[in-house]
């Protein structure tokens, strides 16, 4: 029997405000344990939160950007549970009216099939704080600090059939929400993660499968084996006879399996109900179209003008457009050297090497596009080889005040194109290998590397290499 996975996501995503969603205290990443809460986030009794109107405005950038539908009228609710990092024991949430409904996404995978997801809901809530656990013993520690940061949590359709479609989707939201600046999106730190909800069925199904949940995954390969593993897992387990629990379960990347949590056999109850002390949010259609034409051009838009306007393949594009850092580079040093195909030969080829060596991410990098500018200039116009292009661009890259056209002059880096400075040091070459010349005349063409490399050696590596390779070719084929 052949088998149908189907995945639906929750994704949720930390906005980059710098207070949190009802309280001024702060959002930024770590901190000694609790000193980012009071009273308000914390839920001592007698205080009220007040909504962020900035939390609200990028909770409506993501919407728009989704093609969803604003809901004009909308208003927070009461999740209530008991958690240990959950100190009021209830969460501020949207259930009954949501900001956003019904939107689109259309993403490309790393196979390059393009994809459709819809989008069910997006709804503000607070997020809860973490717990620390002790490596001296069965001990965990509360730190609320992360209590009452703003989420937007972004509700799929069940549309995923696999790892592939979950990570182009994924990818695709975590570069829109860079590049809309109301995240930093970084999974590392919790910034962005999804709960899987998935389940299996026989091929041709209509009917969905009974699903299970993983939680608070953030990381792409985490995401990508856990998918994979309760795939195979219910397949087994089907075939085996048995049958599927709806449950909760955790996700240990480092033993590479999901273990259940808690099950969910009948609908849990948290006894929503409206949130009384934040009145109903009304939102202007004003406020709607301003910020409908502040939306920047996004990564998806850039891929395509990449393509069109500049020549360049959609995986190269892809590549320049994944991150927005990456594509600032791009842009501002094509436009200053009118060159974006050498721009973006050097960035995809040399840069990417060194980021990678260097373990340098886009963020990191420390690129003066003026330079760079000119570095493509003074390579397109033959003023240095690509030979010793490819160290000046090191320096390029280790270095923001380094100054292209200085380096070159003082170090005597200009290509040699004197014709009968390359003629003499080949022909002493030559005249000094008489047993490799005659490898050469009997057949043995791959010698002819054996001159050229050392005729450039004796020229530091400076000529120009057409010009080496023209001159000697003629003197080999003249050669007695």
């Amino acid at each position: 029997m052949t088998w149908e996975t189907v995945i639906g996501l929750e994704v949720h995503v930390e906005l980059a405000t710098k207070s949190k969603i009802f309280c001024g205290c702060s959002t930024e990443f770590g901190g000694a344990p609790n000193t980012h809460c009071c009273p308000v986030c914390a839920g001592m009794p007698g205080t009220l939160p007040v909504l962020n109107k900035k939390v609200l405005e990028y909770a409506l950038v993501a919407g728009i950007a989704l093609g969803c539908k604003i809901n004009r009228y909308n208003k927070f609710d009461r999740k209530n549970y008991f958690y240990p990092d959950l100190p009021k024991a209830y969460q501020i949430s949207q259930l009954y009216l949501p900001f956003a409904r019904d939107g689109r996404v259309e993403y490309v995978t790393r196979s390059g099939q393009k994809k459709v997801a819809r989008i069910r809901e997006i709804h503000m809530e607070e997020d809860a704080g973490k717990l620390i656990h002790s490596p001296y013993g069965d001990v965990s520690y509360p730190d609320f600090n992360r209590c009452g940061v703003p989420l937007i949590e972004i509700v799929s359709e069940p549309d995923f059939r696999d790892s592939e479609e979950v990570l182009g989707y994924l990818m695709w939201l975590k570069s829109t929400f860079e590049y809309l600046g109301i995240s930093d999106v970084r999974m590392e730190e919790g910034s962005m993660r999804a709960d899987i909800n998935l389940s299996v069925r026989p091929g041709g199904s209509d009917r969905f499968g009974v699903r299970t949940e993983m939680k608070n995954i953030n990381s792409f390969k985490a995401i990508e084996r856990a998918i994979i593993d309760e795939s195979k897992r219910q397949i087994e387990l089907l075939e085996a006879g048995g049958r599927v629990i709806q449950e909760t379960r955790k996700w240990d990347d480092n033993k590479g399996r999901s273990f259940s949590m808690r099950t969910k056999e009948n609908a849990q109850d948290y006894r929503y109900f409206p949130e009384p002390n934040i009145p109903p949010i009304l939102i202007s259609e004003e406020l709607l179209r301003t910020l409908a034409e502040r939306q920047p051009e996004l990564a998806h838009e850039k891929r395509e003008r990449y393509i069109r306007e500049y020549g360049l393949s959609d995986y190269d594009a892809g590549l320049l457009t994944e991150k927005k850092a990456l594509a600032e580079l791009f842009e501002r040093t094509a436009d200053l050297c009118s060159d974006p195909k050498e721009t973006a030969n050097w960035m995809l080829g040399d840069m990417m090497y060194l980021m990678n060596r260097d373990s340098v991410t886009a963020e990191e990098l420390n690129i003066d596009p003026a330079q760079f500018a000119d570095f493509v200039i003074a390579v397109r116009n033959g003023i240095i080889n690509r030979t010793v292009a490819k160290s000046v661009f090191e320096k390029i890259f280790a270095s923001h005040d380094f100054n292209v056209a200085k380096y070159i002059e003082e170090n005597n880096l200009r290509q040699i194109d004197d014709a009968g400075r390359i003629r003499r040091i080949a022909s002493e070459v030559i005249a000094e290998n008489p047993k490799t010349v005659a490898q050469y005349k009997s057949g043995k063409t791959k010698v002819f590397a054996f001159f050229i490399g050392q005729t450039m050696r004796r020229l530091q590596g400076k000529a120009n290499p057409s010009l080496v390779n023209e001159i000697v070719t003629e003197l080999l084929n003249h050669a007695d």
